[in-house]
């Protein structure tokens, strides 16, 4: 008998990976994770088809492929009028995943702390503590899930090395503002903290709203870490494509760990993204398709006993089931597959403590008609 001395004896399968196998064992409508029911639009896939053809099938350098981070240099200047350089500044990696983990890996050692905002996206804190770093969470309240940067500050001690921020936000589907914004160079202004800002929702964003990106800052860009993905972007987050951005001097250390994570990510994906966005209105037709599908999704269940929380960003609608049940989030979602056919993410796995404020997630990059055909379910509740 083998002992094992497991370095995260309370984690266990991620709620995701739960929900889509009960969803799958109960043929249920799979709302639960993350990811479109509908195809990448086959120009997308024609080129990657033919970056195969082409022959690029072999590693792509380190950092990535440079014309896919030329592009993302100019699509950020573009957007947030922040100029990074593709050699030295930006890095493609397997997803958004990894490049939070790849972050999070280069800067934290045993005791270092760090501020987490929950609830929060699950690949945060283990991270942290597989490398003996101690979580700091700060937890956020529904329906709005506002930061109290005030309270925030209270967490701050001489070992706080990181703070991490997403937005637009995933659970909730909230987003950062201004004063946000301004809180948070306050707080880091004249320290060594380093952020971690998940950004890969950045192009999903509603009702006229700007995304704050830190790449707008330059007090917060000297000191940041900016994720962003593929996956979101082209509705194809099988493939694991995503990127990060940050200053030179921060991302030749990120780049040490990287060459030792991944190396280099799938060569044809690069190469045949960066071809297609050459002709692409993406950037712009995004907002435009998410939005008209929450919009979509809203109407829908207006037509059931759930009451709607905001949703300002992200294809997440989060809705309390307060008036229906006092169940616990965990058990009313379980019944919602098994007695409904209907799978959700119940809010309290993205809470360290399990915080439970009888709030479930939906997922909406779906076709209009499994958006039809669960909330047709959901009225029977």
């Amino acid at each position: 008998m083998i002992n094992i001395n497991s370095k995260l004896p309370t984690v266990g399968t991620t709620i995701f990976t739960v929900m889509s196998k009960l969803a799958a064992d109960h043929q249920a409508i799979n709302l639960s994770q993350g990811f479109p029911d509908y195809g990448t639009d086959e120009k997308l896939v024609a080129a990657i088809n033919q970056a195969m053809k082409d022959g690029f099938n072999q590693y792509a350098p380190m950092a990535g492929y440079l014309p896919l981070r030329e592009h993302i240099a100019e699509k950020t200047e573009q957007f947030y009028n922040a100029k990074y350089n593709p050699e030295t500044e930006i890095t493609i990696t397997a997803g958004g995943t990894q490049a939070i983990f790849t972050a999070i890996n280069t800067f934290i050692t045993a005791g270092d702390e760090v501020i987490i905002f929950e609830p929060a996206y699950d690949c945060y804190a283990p991270a942290i503590k597989l490398l003996g770093g101690l979580v700091k969470p700060f937890e956020l309240q529904a329906p709005n899930y506002k930061i109290d940067w005030e309270m925030v500050k209270k967490l701050f001690t001489a070992n706080t090395k990181m703070i991490i921020i997403n937005s637009p936000h995933n659970p909730t589907g909230s987003i950062l503002r201004k004063e946000d914004i301004d809180a948070l160079i306050k707080l880091t202004k004249d320290t060594d903290i380093i952020i971690l800002s998940d950004e890969v929702y950045e192009h999903i964003i509603f009702d006229g709203e700007q995304h704050q990106s830190l790449a707008l800052y330059p007090e917060l860009a000297q000191r940041s870490f900016i994720v962003a993905s593929f996956g979101k972007l082209l509705h194809t987050t099988g493939w694991k494509i995503g990127y990060r951005l940050a200053p030179a001097k921060l991302m030749a250390e990120f780049r040490k760990v990287h060459q030792f994570n991944v190396f280099s990510v799938n060569t044809p994906m690069q190469v045949g993204i960066a071809n297609y966005l050459k002709s692409s209105n993406i950037y712009q037709e995004i907002p435009v398709f998410f939005q008209q599908k929450r919009d979509f999704f809203q109407q829908l269940l207006k037509e059931t006993k759930f009451e709607l929380l905001p949703c300002k960003g992200a294809y997440f609608q989060c809705v309390s089931y307060r008036h229906i049940s006092d169940e616990k989030d965990t058990d009313f979602a379980q019944k919602l597959v098994t007695d409904f056919g209907v799978a959700t993410i119940p809010l309290s796995a993205f809470y360290t403590k399990n915080v439970d404020h009888k709030v479930l997630r939906f997922c909406f990059a779906k076709e209009n008609s499994t958006l039809e055909k669960a909330v047709e379910k959901l009225k029977k509740l």
